[in-house]
């Protein structure tokens, strides 16, 4: 270690000077500059090139599990901790840092409505929770607000729209793109918060015409709908903050390419043992 500091900053301070200092006597140096690499460091050499692509690749979302399961994926053989190692020596962290806290929102639900899922979010079979929350997005032409209906079972993202505003047409028309897509059975239970939109008539209609039993969270309980709520953490650390979009359209276009191509195709996810959803729908019912 004290060889290669020597050589990383040889261009700082002589090597008549830094080598006294370290105790390094400046024939030993010569001799570890000739010395050939060995194995260890080439292959640490060639892993590290891989964990940059896979870093690179992922947009700098992926910390070190993710990456060593990336890594497994690909037949490398390697530690995790040799990974993680790798990456905090050289500076390669994800760039996900800040923790997210919850906050409450405001209820205006004017009629009752049992908390079904009742935070059991463990789900062991497709189309059996839906949950589904709305949020907006910044832009230079006002806010873009999105809504998002995902599947407990596989965290997959099944339905969504986005809109320029909040009226209850956006969550409708996220809720027909899901029922397309996944074609539900009749035992399916859809879960929200106590937001105007899917406590309006016209959507209550909506989930009764497909046979949808209703689930809302307790007022001022926000975890009731933390995996819609996590969801939308995700989104927001890993690319909305890092773009400041010029046009709804343009975030449109960013949002759609996240979850369709990222999101669920190919982002690992810890709670499906670092699948993703797609690929742990795939595998279960291969």
């Amino acid at each position: 270690m004290k060889y290669q500091f020597i050589e990383n900053n040889k261009n700082d301070f002589d090597i008549s000077i830094i080598c006294p200092v370290l105790g390094v006597k400046r024939s030993s140096y010569y001799a570890w500059k000739i010395r050939p690499e060995s194995k260890r460091k080439r292959e640490n050499m060639n892993l590290l090139n891989e964990i940059k692509n896979i870093h690179k690749k992922t947009k700098e979302i992926y910390g070190s599990p993710r990456i060593h399961s990336e890594l497994k994926d690909s037949g490398i053989a390697c530690g995790k901790n040799r990974v993680a190692k790798l990456m905090k020596e050289n500076g390669i962290f994800s760039k996900i840092k800040k923790r997210f806290r919850y906050k409450s929102k405001q209820s205006n639900v004017k009629f009752e409505c049992e908390n079904i899922v009742n935070r059991l979010f463990k789900i062991k079979q497709p189309n059996k929770v839906w949950v589904s929350d709305i949020t907006y997005i910044p832009t230079r032409e006002g806010w873009l607000y999105l809504c998002i209906i995902l599947d407990l079972y596989s965290r997959k993202i099944v339905g969504w729209s986005m809109y320029k505003n909040m009226k209850t047409e956006l969550v409708i028309k996220a809720l027909q793109m899901a029922i397309i897509n996944r074609d539900p059975s009749h035992d399916l239970i859809f879960h929200s918060d106590r937001g105007a939109q899917y406590t309006s008539e016209l959507f209550r209609n909506e989930l009764q015409i497909n046979k949808i039993k209703q689930s809302i969270s307790r007022k001022g309980n926000c975890w009731d709908n933390a995996c819609a709520e996590t969801f939308f953490h995700t989104l927001k650390t890993e690319l909305i903050k890092h773009i400041n979009y010029n046009s709804r359209n343009e975030a449109e276009l960013s949002i759609f390419e996240y979850i369709e191509i990222f999101y669920n195709r190919y982002r690992k996810h810890s709670y499906l043992g670092y699948k993703s959803p797609v690929k742990f729908e795939e595998e279960l019912s291969a």
